[in-house]
């Protein structure tokens, strides 16, 4: 099993050096990072205000960059995670924070209930949709768009749209440029391991819709790439 990681994170690191040749990351003066070491995003802080609607898929058991969006700007956010471990974790921040929102659901390119399987690393609470992982144990939970969620919720716009999901970003993001939801900020991890190509062509298709690439985070199994629409 050590092996097996120690291997996977030379390769990891191999890729990462090769895709961020390829990147053009725009420069700004307004990035400020918020969060914990593990759990921190870098965002252009201009693009934010109270009036800011966010949508944040993938809380676990780190809220840090929730809790800090609302802290530095006074917004309200909207945390979506399917796993019953963040839905107990929530609960305590929830009682503490009045602007943070759990709803117990993943997000999808249409409404419905999937399959979410098990990590493959002991400890770890994340679950995946696309089974990125290969295990064969799993729990079903709902999912909703992006779009959808926004009806409910009674929000003609994202301010910033976070993307934690376990593999299931491509679709995500496929549905919501296919259905063109206007998202100011999009911050998106691209879950690891994974191939290089599907990656390169999601960033090819972000940047064709509109969005320049601001920041790219890329260690070995983490790669953090935030978007700003034009």
């Amino acid at each position: 099993m050590i092996v097996d990681r120690v291997s996977r994170a030379v390769s990891q690191r191999v890729n990462a050096r090769r895709l961020r040749r390829s990147l053009q990351v725009m420069a700004r003066g307004d990035l400020v990072r918020i969060g914990t070491t593990y759990g921190a995003w870098t965002i252009p802080g201009s693009m934010l205000s109270e009036e800011s609607v966010c949508y944040l898929a993938g809380l676990g058991e780190d809220a840090s960059f929730d809790l800090g969006l609302i802290e530095r700007f006074g917004c309200t956010v909207h945390a979506f995670d399917p796993v019953p471990e963040a839905a107990r974790y929530a609960e305590g921040v929830c009682a503490r924070e009045p602007r943070f929102h759990f709803h117990p659901v993943g997000l999808w390119s249409a409404d419905g209930a999937l399959r979410f399987y098990e990590n493959a690393e002991p400890g770890f609470v994340s679950r995946s949709a696309t089974n990125m992982h290969g295990t064969g144990a799993f729990s079903e939970a709902p999912v909703r768009a992006v779009d959808s969620l926004m009806g409910e919720l009674g929000n003609s716009r994202v301010d910033l749209l976070k993307l934690s999901v376990e593999g299931s970003e491509y679709e995500i993001l496929g549905d919501t440029l296919a259905k063109r939801v206007p998202v100011g900020v999009l911050c998106v991890e691209f879950a690891q391991p994974a191939p290089l190509p599907p990656i390169r062509e999601q960033i090819a298709a972000l940047e064709q819709a509109g969005y320049e690439l601001v920041c790219a985070s890329l260690p070995p199994f983490n790669w953090k790439l935030t978007f700003c629409s034009t």
